[in-house]
């Protein structure tokens, strides 16, 4: 009971104060809201002016890079006016080239025209260069013949003058081509000879002459020595012995055959080279076709080699055989000519000449 006393004594000294406190309380309420609103509105200035700031860096730094590419646009411009106005001189200039080109390709076409129509005029036509080819063909066939007899050459230059004859096809050409027939035939008329074989075969024996021995070098065979006895004794084989000595001294032979003629070295080089000339002799014949100096030249040198060199050599054997064969050679008579066939492609050449002199007149 004592201690509610003085609280309620407080109470009633302190109910007077209520309404200032309150008041003091509101008054600082005021004092915190003015001073929040101050530090609110700072802030806010605060924040403008850093904003304003920003935006104006941002603003400034904008400005910098819309200069730094105005000027990029501008020297990028300047440098694309400059390069429009080269092109615009190069283009000139290529105009201006290119009228010269082609005033020149007019000029070129126009000459190349007059050269066409000149070559027209003056050069020959494909009929008249087919002719002169056949007509160099006959003229290189007829030299083979009448040169060196080569009659399958001269064939076959007139079967390459018949086949470009052939593929002209041209009416015109007939009579030349009867005239190669007809030498045609001619050529495979006249007996085949094989100069290249028989030239090898007489080269081989030209080259045999300085190995083929000479009748006075022939050597006897010495006759077959006695078998002597294991049995004899030594006494019969020695005498023995000297019986064989004695008889290889001197040898007798009989022979049906004349004494080998006797050649000094000397003589002996000059038949060699006389056999060998005429050998080479007998070759010249042959290319020349000439049959009666063809024999001749080998039978001397078969009548020397059978005179004077070893017949039982297998070497002069071979020779002499190899002779025997060549002088049966038949040889062609007389060469055909090739006459016909010039005089009718030089026929044919005059009158395609004369035909365009006579275009002109019934022009005229």
């Amino acid at each position: 009971m004592q201690t509610t006393a003085p609280d309620s004594g407080n109470d009633r000294s302190g109910a007077p104060a209520q309404p200032a406190a309150a008041a003091g309380s509101v008054r600082g309420r005021e004092v915190a809201a003015v001073r929040l609103l101050w530090g609110i509105v700072v802030l806010a200035l605060l924040a403008g002016a850093y904003a304003w700031y920003d935006q104006r860096r941002t603003t400034q730094l904008l400005q910098g890079e819309v200069a730094k590419r105005l000027a990029a646009a501008d020297a990028a411009a300047a440098q694309a006016r400059a390069r429009d106005s080269d092109l615009a001189n190069d283009l000139r200039d290529a105009h201006a080239k290119l009228a010269l080109l082609e005033a020149r390709v007019a000029e070129f076409q126009s000459q190349q025209a007059a050269l066409e129509a000149l070559y027209r005029e003056l050069a020959p036509s494909r009929d008249e260069l087919a002719l002169s080819e056949v007509e160099q063909i006959l003229v290189l066939a007829s030299q083979q013949l009448s040169l060196g007899g080569n009659v399958q050459a001269a064939l076959a230059g007139l079967q390459v003058a018949d086949a470009k004859l052939a593929r002209m096809d041209r009416p015109q050409v007939g009579p030349l081509r009867r005239a190669l027939a007809r030498d045609m035939d001619r050529l495979k008329a006249v007996p085949y000879v094989d100069v290249a074989g028989i030239s090898i075969r007489l080269d081989q024996a030209i080259q045999a002459i300085d190995t083929l021995p000479l009748a006075k070098d022939e050597r006897i065979a010495p006759p077959p020595a006695a078998p002597s006895r294991a049995d004899e004794p030594a006494w019969l084989r020695f005498l023995h012995g000297v019986w064989s000595d004695l008889r290889s001294v001197i040898r007798i032979e009989v022979s049906d055959r004349p004494a080998a003629p006797l050649v000094t070295p000397q003589q002996a080089f000059f038949l060699r080279e006389n056999v060998r000339l005429r050998l080479l002799s007998a070759r010249l014949a042959l290319l020349a076709r000439d049959q009666a100096s063809f024999k001749a030249d080998l039978q001397a040198a078969r009548g020397w080699l059978d005179q004077y060199f070893d017949r039982q050599s297998r070497q002069v054997q071979l020779v002499l055989t190899t002779l025997t064969q060549l002088s049966a050679t038949a040889m062609p008579g007389e060469m055909p000519d090739l006459s016909g066939s010039l005089d009718a492609v030089r026929l044919l050449k005059s009158a395609g000449e004369r035909a365009p002199e006579r275009a002109p007149a019934r022009a005229k």
